[in-house]
Protein backbone atom coordinates (compact mmCIF):
# COMPACT_ATOMS: atom_id res chain seq x y z
CA UNK A 1 0.00 0.00 0.00
CA UNK A 2 0.98 3.67 -0.18
CA UNK A 3 3.22 5.04 2.55
CA UNK A 4 1.33 5.66 5.78
CA UNK A 5 0.66 9.38 6.23
CA UNK A 6 -0.28 11.06 9.51
CA UNK A 7 -2.70 13.91 9.98
CA UNK A 8 -2.84 16.11 13.09
CA UNK A 9 -4.01 13.21 15.27
CA UNK A 10 -1.98 10.33 13.87
CA UNK A 11 -3.40 7.89 11.37
CA UNK A 12 -6.70 6.27 10.53
CA UNK A 13 -7.97 3.91 7.86
CA UNK A 14 -10.69 1.46 6.92
CA UNK A 15 -10.56 -1.68 9.05
CA UNK A 16 -9.15 -4.72 7.19
CA UNK A 17 -8.25 -2.54 4.20
CA UNK A 18 -5.70 0.03 5.40
CA UNK A 19 -6.14 -0.45 9.14
CA UNK A 20 -4.60 -3.90 9.48
CA UNK A 21 -2.50 -5.56 12.14
CA UNK A 22 0.59 -5.31 9.94
CA UNK A 23 0.21 -1.58 9.39
CA UNK A 24 -0.53 -0.89 13.04
CA UNK A 25 2.56 -2.92 13.97
CA UNK A 26 4.68 -0.84 11.56
CA UNK A 27 3.52 2.37 13.23
CA UNK A 28 4.09 0.86 16.68
CA UNK A 29 7.68 -0.05 15.74
CA UNK A 30 8.29 3.49 14.48
CA UNK A 31 6.80 4.89 17.68
CA UNK A 32 9.05 2.65 19.78
CA UNK A 33 12.15 3.72 17.86
CA UNK A 34 11.25 7.39 18.26
CA UNK A 35 10.55 7.02 22.00
CA UNK A 36 13.77 5.17 22.80
CA UNK A 37 15.81 7.74 20.86
CA UNK A 38 14.17 10.74 22.51
CA UNK A 39 13.70 9.60 26.13
CA UNK A 40 15.51 7.63 28.79
CA UNK A 41 13.16 4.98 30.24
CA UNK A 42 10.11 6.14 28.24
CA UNK A 43 6.58 5.45 29.45
CA UNK A 44 3.35 5.29 27.45
CA UNK A 45 -0.32 5.32 28.42
CA UNK A 46 -2.66 3.45 26.06
CA UNK A 47 -6.39 3.09 25.59
CA UNK A 48 -8.98 2.08 23.02
CA UNK A 49 -12.58 2.98 22.24
CA UNK A 50 -15.61 0.83 21.37
CA UNK A 51 -14.70 0.03 17.78
CA UNK A 52 -14.18 -3.44 16.36
CA UNK A 53 -11.21 -5.27 17.92
CA UNK A 54 -9.90 -2.13 19.62
CA UNK A 55 -8.55 -4.08 22.59
CA UNK A 56 -6.71 -6.51 20.33
CA UNK A 57 -4.99 -3.68 18.44
CA UNK A 58 -4.07 -1.94 21.69
CA UNK A 59 -2.52 -5.10 23.14
CA UNK A 60 -0.52 -5.71 19.96
CA UNK A 61 0.91 -2.20 20.08
CA UNK A 62 1.66 -2.61 23.79
CA UNK A 63 3.55 -5.87 23.10
CA UNK A 64 5.74 -4.18 20.51
CA UNK A 65 6.50 -1.16 22.69
CA UNK A 66 7.20 -3.30 25.76
CA UNK A 67 9.47 -5.64 23.77
CA UNK A 68 11.62 -2.58 23.04
CA UNK A 69 12.01 -1.77 26.74
CA UNK A 70 9.22 0.82 26.99
CA UNK A 71 6.95 0.71 30.02
CA UNK A 72 3.32 0.67 28.88
CA UNK A 73 0.27 1.39 31.01
CA UNK A 74 -2.83 0.01 29.31
CA UNK A 75 -6.51 0.63 30.02
CA UNK A 76 -8.47 -2.17 31.72
CA UNK A 77 -11.48 -1.47 29.48
CA UNK A 78 -12.52 0.94 26.72
CA UNK A 79 -11.91 4.58 27.65
CA UNK A 80 -12.30 8.08 26.27
CA UNK A 81 -9.36 9.98 24.83
CA UNK A 82 -9.54 12.54 27.71
CA UNK A 83 -9.14 9.64 30.16
CA UNK A 84 -5.87 8.69 28.47
CA UNK A 85 -4.82 12.34 28.52
CA UNK A 86 -5.52 12.61 32.25
CA UNK A 87 -3.69 9.33 32.89
CA UNK A 88 -0.66 10.71 31.09
CA UNK A 89 -0.68 13.87 33.19
CA UNK A 90 -1.01 11.91 36.45
CA UNK A 91 1.76 9.45 35.53
CA UNK A 92 3.96 12.03 33.78
CA UNK A 93 4.11 9.73 30.77
CA UNK A 94 6.05 10.62 27.63
CA UNK A 95 3.44 9.54 25.10
CA UNK A 96 -0.19 8.54 24.81
CA UNK A 97 -1.74 6.23 22.22
CA UNK A 98 -5.45 5.70 21.67
CA UNK A 99 -6.88 3.18 19.23
CA UNK A 100 -9.76 5.31 17.97
CA UNK A 101 -11.18 6.90 14.85
CA UNK A 102 -12.98 9.56 16.89
CA UNK A 103 -16.24 10.64 15.21
CA UNK A 104 -15.69 8.73 11.96
CA UNK A 105 -17.98 5.90 10.75
CA UNK A 106 -17.64 2.39 12.15
CA UNK A 107 -15.63 1.03 9.22
CA UNK A 108 -12.71 3.21 10.35
CA UNK A 109 -10.24 2.83 13.16
CA UNK A 110 -7.18 4.87 14.01
CA UNK A 111 -3.89 5.24 15.87
CA UNK A 112 -3.99 8.53 17.77
CA UNK A 113 -0.79 9.93 19.24
CA UNK A 114 -0.53 12.31 22.20
CA UNK A 115 2.49 14.31 23.34
CA UNK A 116 4.02 14.39 26.81
CA UNK A 117 1.83 17.29 27.99
CA UNK A 118 -1.28 15.14 27.53
CA UNK A 119 -2.60 16.82 24.37
CA UNK A 120 -2.18 16.20 20.64
CA UNK A 121 1.38 15.43 19.63
CA UNK A 122 3.28 18.23 17.88
CA UNK A 123 3.44 18.22 14.09
CA UNK A 124 7.21 17.90 14.24
CA UNK A 125 7.14 14.79 16.44
CA UNK A 126 4.39 13.23 14.31
CA UNK A 127 6.51 13.81 11.22
CA UNK A 128 9.54 12.25 12.91
CA UNK A 129 7.55 9.10 13.74
CA UNK A 130 6.01 8.99 10.27
CA UNK A 131 9.48 9.12 8.70
CA UNK A 132 10.52 6.09 10.77
CA UNK A 133 7.73 3.87 9.41
CA UNK A 134 9.14 1.06 7.30
CA UNK A 135 7.26 -0.82 4.60
CA UNK A 136 8.86 -4.02 5.89
CA UNK A 137 7.48 -5.49 9.09
CA UNK A 138 10.51 -6.31 11.22
CA UNK A 139 8.81 -8.13 14.09
CA UNK A 140 6.78 -11.29 14.68
CA UNK A 141 4.02 -10.61 17.21
CA UNK A 142 3.57 -14.31 17.87
CA UNK A 143 7.07 -14.53 19.31
CA UNK A 144 6.42 -11.83 21.94
CA UNK A 145 5.17 -13.40 25.18
CA UNK A 146 2.35 -11.34 26.71
CA UNK A 147 2.42 -13.03 30.11
CA UNK A 148 6.17 -12.56 30.42
CA UNK A 149 5.83 -8.81 29.79
CA UNK A 150 3.10 -8.61 32.44
CA UNK A 151 5.25 -10.53 34.93
CA UNK A 152 8.21 -8.25 34.25
CA UNK A 153 6.06 -5.17 34.87
CA UNK A 154 6.78 -3.79 31.41
CA UNK A 155 3.07 -3.84 30.67
CA UNK A 156 0.79 -2.73 33.50
CA UNK A 157 -2.98 -2.46 33.62
CA UNK A 158 -4.36 0.85 34.87
CA UNK A 159 -7.94 1.89 35.70
CA UNK A 160 -8.10 5.12 33.68
CA UNK A 161 -11.85 5.43 34.13
CA UNK A 162 -11.46 5.37 37.90
CA UNK A 163 -8.77 8.08 37.78
CA UNK A 164 -11.09 10.20 35.66
CA UNK A 165 -14.06 9.55 37.97
CA UNK A 166 -12.07 10.85 40.94
CA UNK A 167 -11.25 13.98 38.94
CA UNK A 168 -14.97 14.55 38.30
CA UNK A 169 -15.68 14.24 42.02
CA UNK A 170 -13.01 16.86 42.78
CA UNK A 171 -14.31 19.39 40.25
CA UNK A 172 -18.10 19.01 40.10
CA UNK A 173 -20.81 18.88 42.76
CA UNK A 174 -22.77 15.74 41.94
CA UNK A 175 -25.16 16.29 44.86
CA UNK A 176 -26.00 19.82 43.74
CA UNK A 177 -26.66 18.64 40.18
CA UNK A 178 -28.70 15.64 41.37
CA UNK A 179 -30.75 17.66 43.87
CA UNK A 180 -31.36 20.62 41.57
CA UNK A 181 -34.79 19.43 40.52
CA UNK A 182 -33.57 19.43 36.92
CA UNK A 183 -33.76 16.42 34.65
CA UNK A 184 -30.86 15.56 32.37
CA UNK A 185 -30.13 13.08 29.57
CA UNK A 186 -27.01 11.98 27.73
CA UNK A 187 -26.52 10.25 24.38
CA UNK A 188 -23.32 8.18 24.43
CA UNK A 189 -23.74 7.31 20.74
CA UNK A 190 -22.45 3.79 21.64
CA UNK A 191 -19.08 5.42 22.30
CA UNK A 192 -16.51 5.18 25.07
CA UNK A 193 -18.27 7.77 27.29
CA UNK A 194 -21.16 5.40 27.90
CA UNK A 195 -20.30 4.35 31.47
CA UNK A 196 -18.68 7.35 33.14
CA UNK A 197 -21.67 9.68 33.27
CA UNK A 198 -23.95 6.95 34.62
CA UNK A 199 -21.31 6.28 37.25
CA UNK A 200 -21.09 9.95 38.29
CA UNK A 201 -24.82 10.79 38.03
CA UNK A 202 -26.72 7.46 38.21
CA UNK A 203 -30.14 9.11 37.87
CA UNK A 204 -29.26 10.60 34.48
CA UNK A 205 -30.91 8.89 31.53
CA UNK A 206 -28.17 7.56 29.23
CA UNK A 207 -29.05 6.55 25.68
CA UNK A 208 -27.08 3.98 23.68
CA UNK A 209 -25.18 2.69 26.69
CA UNK A 210 -24.15 -0.63 25.21
CA UNK A 211 -21.45 -2.16 23.06
CA UNK A 212 -22.25 -1.80 19.39
CA UNK A 213 -19.11 -1.52 17.24
CA UNK A 214 -21.26 -0.58 14.22
CA UNK A 215 -22.74 2.36 16.18
CA UNK A 216 -26.11 1.19 14.84
CA UNK A 217 -24.92 2.33 11.40
CA UNK A 218 -24.85 6.00 12.46
CA UNK A 219 -21.44 7.72 12.65
CA UNK A 220 -20.65 8.62 16.29
CA UNK A 221 -20.40 12.30 15.38
CA UNK A 222 -22.71 14.59 17.43
CA UNK A 223 -24.15 16.62 14.58
CA UNK A 224 -27.89 17.12 14.43
CA UNK A 225 -28.57 14.65 11.61
CA UNK A 226 -27.05 11.82 13.72
CA UNK A 227 -29.06 12.58 16.88
CA UNK A 228 -32.66 11.92 15.85
CA UNK A 229 -33.20 9.33 18.58
CA UNK A 230 -32.12 11.78 21.27
CA UNK A 231 -34.36 14.47 19.78
CA UNK A 232 -37.32 12.08 19.73
CA UNK A 233 -36.57 11.07 23.31
CA UNK A 234 -36.59 14.71 24.44
CA UNK A 235 -39.90 15.35 22.70
CA UNK A 236 -41.56 12.22 24.10
CA UNK A 237 -40.38 12.82 27.67
CA UNK A 238 -41.18 16.57 27.66
CA UNK A 239 -39.49 16.98 31.04
CA UNK A 240 -35.77 16.87 30.23
CA UNK A 241 -34.21 20.25 30.94
CA UNK A 242 -30.91 19.73 29.12
CA UNK A 243 -29.22 16.95 27.15
CA UNK A 244 -25.90 16.49 25.47
CA UNK A 245 -24.24 13.95 23.21
CA UNK A 246 -20.59 12.91 22.85
CA UNK A 247 -18.71 11.41 19.94
CA UNK A 248 -17.10 7.98 19.84
CA UNK A 249 -13.92 8.99 21.72
CA UNK A 250 -15.58 11.39 24.17
CA UNK A 251 -14.15 14.62 22.80
CA UNK A 252 -16.85 16.35 20.70
CA UNK A 253 -20.17 17.59 22.08
CA UNK A 254 -23.59 18.83 21.02
CA UNK A 255 -26.23 20.29 23.36
CA UNK A 256 -30.04 20.39 23.48
CA UNK A 257 -32.44 22.44 25.56
CA UNK A 258 -35.88 21.45 26.87
CA UNK A 259 -37.51 22.13 23.51
CA UNK A 260 -34.94 20.00 21.67
CA UNK A 261 -33.26 23.05 20.17
CA UNK A 262 -29.79 22.09 18.96
CA UNK A 263 -26.65 24.00 20.04
CA UNK A 264 -23.30 23.36 18.40
CA UNK A 265 -19.84 24.12 19.79
CA UNK A 266 -20.06 27.78 18.71
CA UNK A 267 -22.92 28.51 21.09
CA UNK A 268 -21.57 26.16 23.77
CA UNK A 269 -18.26 28.06 23.76
CA UNK A 270 -20.07 31.38 24.18
CA UNK A 271 -22.18 29.94 26.99
CA UNK A 272 -19.10 28.68 28.82
CA UNK A 273 -17.23 31.96 28.43
CA UNK A 274 -20.28 33.70 29.90
CA UNK A 275 -20.39 31.22 32.77
CA UNK A 276 -16.68 31.13 33.59
CA UNK A 277 -15.92 34.83 33.08
CA UNK A 278 -19.30 36.34 33.90
CA UNK A 279 -20.70 34.15 36.67
CA UNK A 280 -17.50 32.68 38.12
CA UNK A 281 -15.26 35.73 37.47
CA UNK A 282 -12.41 33.57 36.13
CA UNK A 283 -9.74 35.01 33.84
CA UNK A 284 -7.48 33.65 31.14
CA UNK A 285 -6.96 33.60 27.40
CA UNK A 286 -9.61 32.18 25.08
CA UNK A 287 -8.23 30.03 22.26
CA UNK A 288 -10.41 29.16 19.27
CA UNK A 289 -9.90 27.85 15.74
CA UNK A 290 -10.08 30.18 12.77
CA UNK A 291 -13.57 29.07 11.58
CA UNK A 292 -15.19 29.42 15.03
CA UNK A 293 -17.88 32.09 15.38
CA UNK A 294 -16.78 35.72 15.36
CA UNK A 295 -19.02 36.30 18.38
CA UNK A 296 -16.19 34.98 20.54
CA UNK A 297 -14.36 38.29 20.17
CA UNK A 298 -17.50 40.22 21.06
CA UNK A 299 -18.22 38.42 24.33
CA UNK A 300 -14.52 38.32 25.27
CA UNK A 301 -14.25 42.07 24.72
CA UNK A 302 -17.07 42.54 27.23
CA UNK A 303 -15.12 40.51 29.81
CA UNK A 304 -11.66 41.85 28.98
CA UNK A 305 -10.36 38.50 27.73
CA UNK A 306 -7.71 38.04 25.04
CA UNK A 307 -8.69 35.84 22.09
CA UNK A 308 -6.12 33.76 20.20
CA UNK A 309 -7.10 32.22 16.86
CA UNK A 310 -5.42 28.98 15.75
CA UNK A 311 -5.41 26.70 12.75
CA UNK A 312 -7.97 23.90 12.57
CA UNK A 313 -6.92 20.89 14.62
CA UNK A 314 -6.22 21.09 18.33
CA UNK A 315 -2.41 20.87 18.17
CA UNK A 316 -1.72 24.62 18.37
CA UNK A 317 -4.43 25.13 20.99
CA UNK A 318 -2.92 22.42 23.21
CA UNK A 319 0.53 24.01 22.91
CA UNK A 320 -0.88 27.41 23.93
CA UNK A 321 -2.68 25.80 26.86
CA UNK A 322 0.63 24.42 28.08
CA UNK A 323 2.42 27.76 27.70
CA UNK A 324 -0.17 30.29 28.90
CA UNK A 325 -2.99 30.74 31.38
CA UNK A 326 -5.98 29.70 29.29
CA UNK A 327 -9.59 29.89 30.42
CA UNK A 328 -11.06 27.80 27.63
CA UNK A 329 -10.16 26.54 24.16
CA UNK A 330 -12.31 25.10 21.43
CA UNK A 331 -13.21 24.47 17.81
CA UNK A 332 -16.44 24.90 15.90
CA UNK A 333 -16.31 21.19 15.03
CA UNK A 334 -17.32 20.25 18.57
CA UNK A 335 -14.25 19.99 20.79
CA UNK A 336 -13.81 22.15 23.91
CA UNK A 337 -11.04 22.06 26.53
CA UNK A 338 -10.52 23.85 29.85
CA UNK A 339 -7.47 25.47 31.36
CA UNK A 340 -8.06 23.74 34.71
CA UNK A 341 -8.22 20.29 33.14
CA UNK A 342 -6.13 18.61 30.42
CA UNK A 343 -5.02 20.09 27.06
CA UNK A 344 -7.49 17.88 25.23
CA UNK A 345 -11.12 18.32 24.18
CA UNK A 346 -13.50 16.63 26.62
CA UNK A 347 -17.25 16.29 26.01
CA UNK A 348 -18.11 15.01 29.50
CA UNK A 349 -16.19 17.81 31.20
CA UNK A 350 -17.92 20.33 28.93
CA UNK A 351 -21.43 19.00 29.45
CA UNK A 352 -21.04 18.85 33.21
CA UNK A 353 -20.02 22.52 33.27
CA UNK A 354 -23.34 23.38 31.66
CA UNK A 355 -25.32 21.19 34.07
CA UNK A 356 -23.40 22.53 37.08
CA UNK A 357 -24.16 26.08 35.95
CA UNK A 358 -27.86 25.36 35.53
CA UNK A 359 -27.97 23.76 38.98
CA UNK A 360 -26.24 26.78 40.53
CA UNK A 361 -28.24 29.57 38.94
CA UNK A 362 -31.63 27.81 38.63
CA UNK A 363 -32.13 29.17 35.13
CA UNK A 364 -33.28 27.25 32.03
CA UNK A 365 -30.77 26.82 29.25
CA UNK A 366 -32.88 29.00 26.95
CA UNK A 367 -32.57 31.90 29.40
CA UNK A 368 -28.80 31.49 29.59
CA UNK A 369 -28.61 31.48 25.78
CA UNK A 370 -30.68 34.68 25.69
CA UNK A 371 -28.18 36.26 28.08
CA UNK A 372 -25.38 35.39 25.64
CA UNK A 373 -27.13 36.64 22.50
CA UNK A 374 -28.09 39.78 24.41
CA UNK A 375 -24.35 40.48 24.55
CA UNK A 376 -23.32 39.19 21.13
CA UNK A 377 -26.40 39.61 18.97
CA UNK A 378 -28.28 36.79 17.26
CA UNK A 379 -26.24 34.63 14.89
CA UNK A 380 -26.40 31.47 12.84
CA UNK A 381 -23.50 29.30 11.75
CA UNK A 382 -23.54 26.85 8.84
CA UNK A 383 -20.93 24.69 7.18
CA UNK A 384 -20.74 22.42 4.13
CA UNK A 385 -18.25 20.33 2.17
CA UNK A 386 -17.76 20.64 -1.58
CA UNK A 387 -16.06 17.62 -3.16
CA UNK A 388 -13.37 18.67 -5.60
CA UNK A 389 -10.23 17.15 -7.09
CA UNK A 390 -6.78 18.51 -6.32
CA UNK A 391 -6.41 20.53 -9.53
CA UNK A 392 -9.71 22.32 -9.10
CA UNK A 393 -9.02 22.94 -5.40
CA UNK A 394 -5.68 24.48 -6.33
CA UNK A 395 -7.43 26.76 -8.82
CA UNK A 396 -9.85 27.97 -6.17
CA UNK A 397 -7.06 28.49 -3.64
CA UNK A 398 -5.15 30.57 -6.21
CA UNK A 399 -8.23 32.69 -6.94
CA UNK A 400 -8.86 33.20 -3.23
CA UNK A 401 -5.24 34.22 -2.72
CA UNK A 402 -5.40 36.72 -5.58
CA UNK A 403 -8.63 38.29 -4.32
CA UNK A 404 -10.54 37.22 -7.42
CA UNK A 405 -13.85 36.86 -5.61
CA UNK A 406 -15.57 40.22 -5.23
CA UNK A 407 -18.96 38.77 -4.52
CA UNK A 408 -20.82 35.52 -3.92
CA UNK A 409 -24.20 35.89 -5.54
CA UNK A 410 -25.86 38.96 -4.05
CA UNK A 411 -23.28 39.16 -1.24
CA UNK A 412 -20.46 41.67 -1.82
CA UNK A 413 -17.03 41.14 -0.30
CA UNK A 414 -16.00 44.14 1.83
CA UNK A 415 -12.74 42.72 3.17
CA UNK A 416 -10.90 39.41 3.47
CA UNK A 417 -8.38 37.70 5.71
CA UNK A 418 -5.95 34.88 4.95
CA UNK A 419 -4.87 32.58 7.77
CA UNK A 420 -6.02 28.97 7.90
CA UNK A 421 -8.14 29.42 4.81
CA UNK A 422 -9.73 32.47 3.22
CA UNK A 423 -12.27 34.50 5.18
CA UNK A 424 -14.42 36.94 3.20
CA UNK A 425 -16.38 39.57 5.12
CA UNK A 426 -19.72 40.38 3.52
CA UNK A 427 -20.94 43.16 5.77
CA UNK A 428 -21.81 43.51 9.43
CA UNK A 429 -21.99 40.09 11.15
CA UNK A 430 -21.76 38.17 7.84
CA UNK A 431 -18.78 36.25 6.51
CA UNK A 432 -17.76 33.14 4.63
CA UNK A 433 -14.63 31.03 5.05
CA UNK A 434 -13.23 28.73 2.35
CA UNK A 435 -10.44 26.31 3.21
CA UNK A 436 -9.19 23.11 1.57
CA UNK A 437 -9.21 20.01 3.74
CA UNK A 438 -5.75 18.70 4.57
CA UNK A 439 -6.91 15.06 4.53
CA UNK A 440 -9.88 14.79 2.15
CA UNK A 441 -10.61 15.92 -1.46
CA UNK A 442 -13.04 18.63 -0.35
CA UNK A 443 -13.31 22.34 0.23
CA UNK A 444 -14.67 23.25 3.65
CA UNK A 445 -17.09 26.15 3.50
CA UNK A 446 -18.27 27.98 6.64
CA UNK A 447 -20.69 30.90 6.89
CA UNK A 448 -22.05 33.12 9.64
CA UNK A 449 -24.99 35.51 9.51
CA UNK A 450 -27.83 36.75 11.70
CA UNK A 451 -30.26 34.05 10.53
CA UNK A 452 -30.03 30.43 9.44
CA UNK A 453 -31.67 31.29 6.13
CA UNK A 454 -29.06 33.92 5.29
CA UNK A 455 -26.15 31.71 6.36
CA UNK A 456 -27.48 28.91 4.16
CA UNK A 457 -27.92 31.30 1.26
CA UNK A 458 -24.31 32.45 1.65
CA UNK A 459 -23.14 28.81 1.56
CA UNK A 460 -25.23 28.09 -1.54
CA UNK A 461 -24.02 31.26 -3.30
CA UNK A 462 -20.38 30.46 -2.54
CA UNK A 463 -20.70 26.88 -3.79
CA UNK A 464 -22.32 28.08 -7.02
CA UNK A 465 -19.63 30.72 -7.55
CA UNK A 466 -16.86 28.18 -6.94
CA UNK A 467 -18.39 25.58 -9.27
CA UNK A 468 -18.84 28.19 -11.99
CA UNK A 469 -15.17 29.12 -11.68
CA UNK A 470 -14.03 25.54 -12.39
CA UNK A 471 -16.90 24.74 -14.81
CA UNK A 472 -18.48 22.02 -12.67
Amino acid sequence: MDKIKFDSNGWRGIIAKEFTMDNVAKIALATATWLTRKYTDPTVVMGYDCRFNGEMFMESVAKILASKGIRVFIAERFVTTPMVSLGMVKLKAHCGIVITASHNPSEYNGYKLMGEQGGPMSDRDLKDIENLISNDLEIDLELINWNYLLEQGTILYIDLENIYARELIDHFDADQISNSGLKFAFDAMYGSSQNILHRFLPETMVLHREMNPSFHDIPPDPVKKNLHELIEFIWKDRGIDCSFAADGEGSRIALFDKEANFYDANMILLLLIHYLAGYRKFKGKVVVSFPTTGKVEKICQAYGLEVIRTKVGFTDAARIMNEHEVLIAGEESGGIAFGNHVPECDAIWTGLHIWQWMAECKKPLQVLCNEVTGMTGQFAFERANLEMNRNNRNKIVEKCTNGTFGNFGRFTVSDFEIFDGFKFFLGEDEWILIRPSTTLPVLRIYAEAQTVETAQEIIYSAMKTIMDEVNL
